[in-house]
């Protein structure tokens, strides 16, 4: 039986990567562990001079392949260099000694992935011929031709999440036109990621269908507009059963430098969206609070309640890494109840 096995990986572009993949014809099915590597020009993806360009492709992570349907496959991969070491651009490899190191303290996350629909340069629902849409207002979570643009491809994106088995949790429009957002997990470290870069390798595949761009651009449209986030959402064993955890998490996250060691790095044009407006806080200032959504980090109202539960990271960007934001959260935060415990 032969099958397409759509090998997709991440590439070197910055200030900040792109999907990239092609397809490999197998004969299969094929358990994870009997895919094999393959090999791509690095040159071409910015992860390589041209004068030593072979890099390597080691899947990690395979699914159901929704847009092809049948027996074919999506196959995430690590990118290696040809003596089997991780790659340079090769986040994933960074955060798995992390999610192995913290294990039994059972991190988990839910990351919600905001995005905007472009038709040619502008938001999807903002005037073709120029101007303006009604202002903000009545786009969050609304219904009807006059609010929603692009409703099609959001239910089609959705479904063939589902079918390829990915820990999709919601969807819901968001507070500027063309603007929408999807949930995954609560899931560890490295499946959430994992997951994330599928969804999104699945958002992209099928707006194209419909000549439409989903750009996951953290400021897509100047002036009094939202941006766009992905508010991570985390907890340990001991956050799910004390309040004492979760402030210790969120007083780690504003210590020793941590607040711009991890700005720096939730992804391109954060001051753009930081801006202490639109449901932000200040790039530069780090504050937490319950129920607060203008603060960095929002304990929600229902864990203050309970004392117990998660916190919410509200600072990555859209177009964050999220085996970065993963990573810098786990070591952060776990570090800190680590030591909590030990006094």
């Amino acid at each position: 039986m032969t099958i397409k096995a759509e090998y997709i990986w991440i590439d070197g572009t910055q200030p900040t990567a792109k999907l990239r993949s092609k397809t490999k014809i197998l004969s299969g099915p094929r358990e994870l562990a009997e895919l094999p590597v393959w090999g791509f020009d690095g040159s071409s993806t910015n992860q390589a001079e041209g004068h030593s360009s072979d890099l390597v492709l080691q899947p990690v992570f395979s699914c159901p392949d929704p847009i092809r349907g049948g027996e074919h496959i999506l196959v995430l991969c690590e990118v290696l260099n040809t003596d089997m070491t991780p790659h340079s651009s090769n986040t994933r490899a960074l955060l798995r000694p992390v999610a192995e190191k913290f294990a039994d303290q059972e991190p988990i996350f839910g990351i919600e992935q905001e995005y905007t629909f472009l038709k040619g340069s502008r938001p999807l629902g903002f005037p073709e011929g120029g101007g303006f849409p009604a202002p903000q207002g009545g786009y969050y979570c609304g219904v009807g031709a006059e609010e929603i643009f692009g409703r099609e491809i959001v239910e089609k994106h959705l479904d063939h999440c589902l079918a390829a088995g990915l820990g999709i949790s919601g969807i819901n429009a968001e507070v500027m036109p063309g603007q929408w957002e999807f949930q995954v997990g609560a899931l560890p470290a490295l499946e959430v990621s994992d997951h994330m870069w599928i969804a999104r390798w699945l958002l992209y595949r099928t707006a194209e269908d419909y000549g439409i761009t989903a750009t996951l651009d953290a400021k897509p449209a100047k002036g009094d507009w939202n941006g766009a986030g992905a508010h991570t959402n985390f907890s340990t064993k001991a956050m799910r059963e004390g309040y004492d955890a979760i402030i210790t998490a969120c007083e780690s996250l504003g210590q020793d430098g941590k607040p711009l060691e991890h700005v720096k790095q939730y992804g391109t044009g954060i001051e753009d969206r930081l801006t202490g407006a639109h449901e932000t806080a200040p790039w530069d200032q780090y504050s937490y609070g319950a129920s607060d959504r203008g603060a960095s980090v929002r304990i929600p109202w229902q864990v203050e309640r309970d004392k117990k539960g998660y916190i919410e990271d509200r600072r990555p960007n859209a177009n964050v890494d999220p085996y970065v934001v993963t990573r810098l959260m786990v070591d952060t935060c776990c570090t800190a109840l680590e030591k909590a415990l030990q006094v």
